[in-house]
């Protein structure tokens, strides 16, 4: 039981997390009066592609957490790259996956490192926040802690649908910023 109440509470997150933003978007750039009706069309939308997200069901945490734990290696390498050798967040994020999708040639029978470059990616995808928002180390592992634990949660949730791993990256990156602004809030 508990573990509907997790999957539930994580769609519910990530559904208003993505409203927000998308509400942010169109109440900036539409102003007209057909903004709220474009809210509201979006936001239906939202919410039926998650009620028939296939769901299916798997037992093994263990080696899920083992894949998860490579999030931060993703997200620090691009971080680095995008921020320190100023190659842009693109570029960053392309080096980081592209590398990893090399990882499964290293034994092409292991279904451990098939899973790998997924998990790359969603960390390349935080480190290729802008510096004004992930302005330090401590931010891009926090924020990869909430992506890690979101992709457990969330494991089973959305096959099939493509933006899962940006989804899980730019909402784990939401919550560590408003944990940072109120713990640092100047």
């Amino acid at each position: 039981m508990p573990r509907k109440k997790i999957r539930t509470f994580t769609i519910a997150l990530t559904l208003i997390i993505q409203l927000l933003f998308l509400s942010a978007i169109f109440i900036e750039k539409l102003q007209s009066i057909y903004t709220p009706f474009i809210i509201i069309v979006l936001s239906l939308l939202l919410l039926v592609s998650y009620l028939k997200a296939p769901i299916h069901h798997r037992t093994n945490l263990h080696e899920h957490v083992l894949i998860v734990m490579w999030i931060p290696i993703g997200a620090l390498a691009c971080y680095f790259l995008n921020n320190i050798y100023h190659l842009g967040p693109v570029m960053a994020a392309g080096i980081v996956g592209t590398l990893a999708s090399f990882i499964p040639l290293l034994n092409k029978k292991s279904t451990y490192l098939k899973q790998l470059p997924a998990t790359f990616y969603c960390g390349a995808f935080i480190g290729m926040t802008n510096i004004t928002i992930a302005s330090s180390v401590y931010f891009v592992l926090a924020a990869s802690f909430f992506a890690a634990v979101l992709l457990l949660v969330s494991k089973s949730l959305f096959n099939g649908l493509g933006g899962k791993l940006g989804t899980v990256a730019f909402t784990a990156v939401t919550i560590t910023s408003f944990i940072f602004f109120l713990l640092f809030k100047k």
